[in-house]
């Protein structure tokens, strides 16, 4: 009996330290597993970029390292874009300034070619009225310059005609007078100093802004239709200036009464 104690004694001895080691066993097992586990658990967040956590001033440090980078590339890229955008408006404005320029040149070469056209005409027309009536009407009349610019010749003619037409209906109206003439060629005194002839310069129409008498029952809706008109007609029908045969067929009962007295008033201009 004691025997059999002894043993149960014994092999639950035994069993206790067995079971001691074996826990010693799954201890240092459950060790190596852990610590494995912790590094592949660090291995997979090295992978993903997270393998050190950053401390507060560190980020900091980065975002404004990244912030100033960003900074200086804006005013980089800003300075590179202004410094563009004035290249190409520089460019921009000289071709401009030489297109308007050409332009100018060009206007002013094409004034000058008509001005000479018109002076060439008007010279024409007096040379050919003088070839079929020689000295007739120009007698006691000062040469009109033709070799001056339009804006000239109606400059000197606007303020001249103006002067003789104040204070009639025709009055204010040296502009329209000045340019029909040079336009059609002729003497720039003939049609004012017709329109006193005829009705005292508008004061004594019988139609309409009709101021010459011209073909009886003409009539017009303004004076500066009507001037137009007139200068146009006397360039066509009659010629360049006064003369005694234009007399004859502008007012064929008192041609020359109506020549002097028309010569007279040409004079006054």
């Amino acid at each position: 009996m004691k025997k059999r104690n002894a043993y149960r004694t014994g092999g639950l001895a035994l069993k206790v330290v067995g079971l001691a080691c074996v826990s010693c066993v799954l201890a240092g097992c459950l060790g190596v597993g852990f610590a494995t586990a912790a590094g592949g658990v660090s291995h997979d967040m090295q992978t993903f970029g997270i393998s050190e956590v950053s401390t507060p001033g560190s980020a900091s440090a980065s975002a404004e390292s990244l912030s100033d980078q960003a900074a200086d590339a804006s005013v980089t890229a800003t300075s590179r874009l202004a410094a563009a955008g004035t290249r190409d408006i520089s460019k921009g404005v000289a071709a401009i300034e030489a297109e308007e320029e050409a332009a100018r040149r060009a206007a002013e070469e094409a004034q000058r070619a008509e001005d000479l056209a018109h002076t060439q005409a008007a010279l024409a027309n007096r040379d050919a009225q003088l070839a079929r009536d020689e000295g007739a009407g120009l007698t006691g009349l000062a040469e009109v310059d033709w070799n001056v610019s339009k804006a000239e010749f109606v400059g000197e003619w606007t303020l001249r005609i103006d002067a003789y037409l104040a204070g009639s209906p025709l009055s204010g109206y040296g502009v329209t007078f000045a340019e029909a003439a040079w336009e059609n060629g002729v003497d720039p005194r003939f049609s004012p100093a017709i329109s006193n002839t005829e009705s005292t310069k508008g004061l004594n129409c019988f139609r309409s802004h009709n101021a010459w008498g011209w073909m009886g029952n003409t009539s017009w809706g303004s004076w500066n239709e009507s001037i137009n008109a007139h200068v146009q007609g006397l360039a066509k029908g009659y010629g360049y200036t006064l003369s005694l045969a234009n007399a004859n067929k502008y007012c064929p009962p008192t041609y020359e009464d109506w020549y002097a007295k028309t010569l007279a008033q040409m004079q006054l201009i």
